[in-house]
């Protein structure tokens, strides 16, 4: 989970990993029984995006993300 998720560092059996409602979901039973599902890459049923891994915290953005936020900027300049 999530480092600020109220479940995380807990474990759950994996019930069902789908696509539901255009979203990749992680289907699990919580500690009540209750059918409970998360966006999947909130768990580690999905690998961690390998920019993520390489950055280790030490960049804050893709330089596609950056070009879009230019792209973004030069628009709204009159």
């Amino acid at each position: 989970m999530h480092p600020y998720h109220p479940l995380h560092l807990q474990e759950f059996e994996l019930v069902l990993h789908a696509r539901n409602w255009h979203e990749d979901r992680a289907w699990f039973h919580d500690a009540n029984g209750r059918l409970r599902a998360l966006p999947a890459n909130w768990t580690s049923v999905v690998a961690e995006d390998p920019f993520n891994v390489v950055a280790a915290g030490r960049a804050l953005f893709r330089v596609e993300e950056l070009l879009e936020l230019g792209r973004l900027v030069a628009a709204l300049e009159p």
